[in-house]
């Protein structure tokens, strides 16, 4: 198309969840929805929020998975759909709802350019001894088994963010991105180039989640299947939708509701809650290690923006790393802040998940070319 598109909507499928949001030419919101427990096969509410907005010049999704194929932004044309729907045996969360969203503004916007932004496309920076599983090399070839990484396009963003906020003069900062939200991954970023992630080959893997569970002992999978009879569909269905903080508490695996619950004497959130901060620092920890040291952590996603009590209780097991939080400023913090304590070595800030506006530069950027 002939210059930039002066506005774009920006279609963000989520596990959970579908924002909304139409930007204008100098990046600022002019419209928005969020819709939760969105699942993608109810898309009324979408046609209707497409339908009344005066103006779109361009669409950009959030897809998550992008397989070996897609290691950039791409404009979305009918071969790419289906590419895009065939790995949804990867992210089978996600996929699903990122391809109706195609679908339903394609149908409301016939002709309006559309640009598809992979989660997967921040992580293809990770170096071969982080992303090889320890597997039959033909195996790895063969089927492309390698630690793909998602949550790249709300890492890219506060990474980039957090420098600009503490950038040392000499280098760099190491970065430390933990984005908490329904799923929740981190990732070691330095130079503003990943290095490494807790997600792997599907957003399954790593931190314990809303309903899935983070990373389990392989044998243990294998044990359920062939000494419990559970057969690939059934587990497949438990790990995903009914595992996580939800499976541990028994209630949704919202983290709202865990902490309600443990503020009544419930055992079952007290120790999920536990479960949860425990993962997440040891992989902290983790991260650390592929960077060769912190300078700044930083916590975005609805829990990481939102739940001062877990950003406390995962930074009160980091102290060594020279992690310390200011408490008021932790309990007070709203938006963008920085939270460290007095003379921590460490900076640690909270910087709002913004992935619209990552979209909309890739989506800009792919449309002009």
């Amino acid at each position: 198309m002939t210059g930039a598109p002066v506005h774009v909507l920006v279609v963000n499928a989520g596990s959970s969840s579908l924002k909304l949001r139409l930007l204008d030419a100098a990046d600022e919101v002019v419209d928005a929805v969020a819709l939760e427990n969105w699942d993608g096969a109810d898309t009324a509410e979408l046609e209707r929020f497409v339908r009344r907005l005066p103006s779109v010049d361009a669409v950009g999704h959030r897809i998550v998975h992008g397989g070996r194929r897609f290691s950039e932004p791409v404009r979305i044309d009918d071969e790419v759909r289906e590419a895009i729907g065939g790995l949804a045996d990867l992210a089978p969360l996600h996929q699903p709802r990122g391809v109706a969203g195609i679908d339903t503004v394609a149908q409301v916007l016939p002709g309006t350019p559309a640009v598809a932004c992979f989660d997967t496309a921040f992580h293809t920076t990770i170096p071969d001894a982080a992303a090889t599983y320890a597997l039959p090399a033909e195996w790895n070839r063969r089927w492309g088994l390698r630690r793909y990484g998602f949550h790249g396009l709300s890492h890219a963003y506060v990474t980039r963010r957090a420098a600009e906020l503490t950038r040392p003069p000499a280098r760099e900062p190491r970065i430390v991105s933990c984005h908490l939200g329904a799923g929740a991954s981190l990732a070691a970023v330095a130079g503003g180039r990943s290095v490494d992630t807790t997600m792997g080959f599907t957003p399954l893997a790593g931190l314990v989640m809303a309903t899935r569970t983070g990373s389990v002992d392989p044998g243990l999978v294998l044990w359920l299947q062939q000494q419990a009879g559970m057969d690939a569909d059934c587990l497949s269905h438990a790990l995903e939708r009914e595992s996580g903080l939800a499976g541990l508490s028994g209630g949704t695996g919202d983290m709202r509701e865990i902490m309600s619950g443990m503020d009544s004497g419930d055992e079952a959130c007290r120790l999920a809650f536990d479960v949860y901060v425990h993962r997440l620092r040891r992989e902290i920890a983790a991260m650390t290690g592929s960077l060769g040291g912190i300078d700044v952590l930083v916590f975005t996603g609805g829990v990481g923006e939102h739940n001062a009590r877990v950003r406390a209780e995962a930074a009160g097991g980091l102290r060594y790393l020279g992690v310390t939080l200011d408490t008021k400023a932790n309990e007070a913090c709203t938006g963008e802040a920085d939270i460290s304590g007095a003379a921590a070595p460490v900076r640690t800030l909270v910087v709002p998940a913004r992935e619209d506006l990552e979209i909309t530069a890739h989506t800009r950027r792919t449309l002009a070319e």
